[in-house]
């Protein structure tokens, strides 16, 4: 500020001296800036226009948030070099320098406002890792006599996946739960019940071993049977105290989504199993990365 106050009281003095081509160069690198303003404006409408699936997108949350760190370090050299153009410029007129003031401002105000919104935005994300974290190993602790029983619990792509092999949850060809699944199930619930900020998804997963005669019930292929054993631990899980229901889902998936080749009767046993997905609520984090 003291060298636009200098700047301009001597301007009255330099003013014949005035590089013309020095002032059009300047004011040609503000428009530029201007343009890349508006480029990047026009992003962000773009982002407002994406459809977010909040259940199978939250891996580009991150790669959006990248985007937008890169978006405001582009800002942030952009400003730095106006401002040195700036203090380099030795003559102007008053509304010149008053004009250029004004962009200068106007420019770090921007800045100022993305810089803060990225940063809540990874806060809100280091928080919701966290989160995640301590629900894997809450999980962890609760399931741990029924590890080494084809129970499993992973946290990975910003979900917590909790996989139960069905010879912990039901007799060969029935999706009637087991006492010892039911022991299993209800202790994952009472996790789930204090963590009313989860999706829950509960898929069914089967082997490619067609059906054989009729199972009872109309049971005729794994569509069917796959979706009667997500259904059937849906069940036990919404009677836990807690639990809001509309956070539940049930799928089944057949013998489509397999972990193992259907190559033995060891990688077949995988196959048939019950995925927990444990996602967290995105709406918030959504909302944030489409006002950048």
């Amino acid at each position: 500020m003291k060298k636009i106050l200098l700047a301009a009281c001597c301007l009255p003095f330099l003013t014949s001296c005035v590089t013309r081509r020095l002032y059009n160069e300047l004011d040609a690198k503000y428009k530029n800036c201007a343009e890349e303003l508006e480029r990047l404006t026009g992003e962000a409408t773009d982002l407002k226009s994406q459809s977010f699936d909040l259940g199978t997108k939250n891996q580009s949350l991150q790669s959006q948030l990248d985007d937008a760190v890169a978006e405001r370090d582009k800002l942030q050299i952009a400003y730095n070099q106006l401002q040195k153009d700036y203090d380099n410029l030795e003559k102007n007129s008053d509304q010149a320098i008053k004009a250029e003031i004004e962009r200068l401002n106007s420019l770090k105000e921007e800045l100022a406002g993305k810089s803060s919104r990225v940063a809540e935005l990874e806060s809100k994300l280091a928080a919701q890792d966290k989160n995640l974290r301590n629900l894997k190993e809450s999980l962890s602790k609760a399931l741990f006599e029924f590890e080494g029983k084809g129970l499993t619990v992973e946290q990975k792509n910003g979900k917590v996946y909790v996989s139960m092999e069905n010879k912990l949850l039901f007799p060969s060809g029935s999706w009637t739960v087991s006492n010892e699944g039911k022991t299993a199930v209800g202790q994952l619930a009472e996790v789930l019940a204090k963590n009313p900020d989860i999706s829950i998804l509960i898929e069914g997963h089967t082997d490619n071993d067609k059906i054989v005669g009729n199972l009872g019930g109309g049971i005729t292929n794994n569509w069917d049977l796959s979706t009667k054993r997500a259904t059937a631990i849906v069940n036990i899980i919404e009677q836990t105290h807690g639990i809001d229901k509309k956070n539940l889902t049930a799928a089944g998936r057949s013998e489509y989504a397999p972990v193992a080749l259907n190559n033995s009767a060891t990688n077949k046993a995988k196959n048939r199993r019950i995925e927990v997905i444990l996602t967290p609520k995105l709406d918030e984090i959504s909302k944030m990365l489409n006002d950048l």
